[in-house]
């Protein structure tokens, strides 16, 4: 690749991410101040965001530990809420061809769910590359780290944030993310399956589960109304005999 559209390459990243930065700095900055409200340091809040980068599962996890609740519970409810990046790294693998094996372990640390939906626009569009992917991340991540942190030191300094309502702005975030994917075949089937076990599991056997099971109940859907590219061929090879 040359240095031009190495360039070009960060530079796409750069600005794709640019978007996203509006829904993650309010909610990193705010899960700053709730980790340091809860009894967490500094250090523990900042090793949490460099560590785990996810953030439902940080608010989860923060709110369990102020309740106090077991840490195997704690662990449990964080795989839980994130075993949707399982189905993403699967998905996204796909186009990882231009990947070395320590960029794929890398890439999948990464692997947020707005970073799943940038990546696979990228890849029906003009093909995935480390370069792209990496540019992206980087500029996500960071600022999740600096926001995140900024919130832990001056987030005290804020009374009332729910009258900011920034509670609606990932919710709207996501919705954009999935309708991003109108064009994806079996998108409707899929979407309402999921939605409709997510909220059934919501009502019933409570979160964070609802989140899971949503997600693999559309993963069913999905492989039920796909069809092998071999099958369609033999098909349309008996048509034509």
């Amino acid at each position: 690749m040359s240095e031009i559209s190495r360039f070009a390459e960060i530079s796409d990243g750069v600005k794709d991410a640019a978007p996203v930065l509006v829904a993650v700095a309010p909610f990193s900055a705010v899960f700053g101040a709730v980790a340091i409200e809860q009894g967490l340091s500094f250090q523990e809040m900042l090793l949490a965001c460099l560590t785990i980068y996810a953030v439902a599962s940080q608010y989860v996890m923060v709110e369990l530990l102020g309740q106090g609740v077991p840490a195997w519970s704690v662990v449990l409810s964080v795989f839980a809420i994130n075993f949707r990046h399982v189905l993403y790294s699967a998905a996204i693998g796909r186009s990882m061809g231009n990947f070395s094996g320590p960029q794929k372990a890398l890439a999948f640390f990464f692997l947020v769910d707005p970073q799943y939906a940038a990546s696979e626009a990228r890849a029906a569009r003009s093909g995935l590359r480390p370069t792209y992917y990496f540019a992206y991340a980087a500029t996500v991540y960071v600022t999740w780290i600096v926001t995140s942190s900024l919130g832990a030191l001056f987030g005290s300094l804020i009374e009332n944030v729910e009258r900011y309502g920034v509670d609606f702005i990932l919710p709207l975030y996501f919705t954009g993310l999935v309708v991003g994917f109108h064009k994806r075949p079996s998108f409707l089937p899929v979407l309402v399956v999921s939605g409709v076990v997510s909220l059934a599991v919501y009502f019933t056997i409570g979160t964070p589960w609802h989140i899971t099971l949503g997600g693999l109940a559309g993963l069913v859907v999905a492989a039920v109304l796909s069809r092998p590219e071999s099958d369609e061929l033999g098909q349309l090879e008996q048509k034509n005999a």
